[in-house]
């Protein structure tokens, strides 16, 4: 009886907090990228509005996925329905991931590009002679036309006024004869 009322001495899985993106792990490998987005999308949209679903193939990422619901209550119903779920004949491993998702911080405004993206203010990087000769300069500023000086060829390229198109029309209108006949 001493033993029955022991608890369990092995690795407690850590559970994260409810969150609006599930991670999902063993995925099939040998399934295409968009066919297992599609196939994720199709299956976890009944239970609630999918933004996302995240399928990366690198070596790292094989077999999992994170699909990014509008709201934490259907991700949870999607993670207790589907939990060991067969999907191409593996039973799919659902929890909550560990951080909120990118397209989740972009849609609040909380989104910030990573450390490693940022420029960093000594990175500049020197200036070659090549770039100098091709970048370096300012470009030459135009020469400045006179304000009073009239423009060139300007009869040559002046649209007809309004009035002049309706009053050639009429004119044309007028001209030609109307047959207004009725053949029963």
């Amino acid at each position: 009886m001493a033993s029955a009322s022991k608890s369990q001495s092995g690795p407690v899985a850590k559970t994260n907090p409810p969150n609006q993106t599930l991670y999902l792990r063993n995925l099939p490998d040998t399934i295409q990228k968009d066919d297992l987005k599609r196939s994720l999308y199709m299956l976890f949209a009944t239970h609630g509005v999918v933004l996302d679903v995240n399928v990366m193939k690198t070596a790292q990422m094989r077999g999992q996925a994170h699909v990014v619901f509008r709201d934490i209550d259907s991700s949870t119903q999607a993670m207790r329905a589907l939990q060991g779920f067969n999907i191409f004949g593996k039973d799919m491993s659902i929890s909550y991931a560990k951080s909120k998702s990118d397209t989740l911080k972009k849609l609040d405004g909380t989104y910030q590009l990573p450390a490693k993206d940022l420029p960093s203010d000594g990175a500049r990087a020197e200036q070659t002679d090549a770039q100098a000769a091709v970048f370096g300069s300012a470009p030459a500023p135009a020469k400045a036309k006179p304000v009073n000086a009239a423009p060139e060829d300007t009869v040559s390229r002046a649209k007809r006024t309004r009035d002049e198109e309706s009053e050639q029309e009429e004119d044309e209108d007028e001209e030609a004869a109307m047959d207004v006949s009725d053949s029963e």
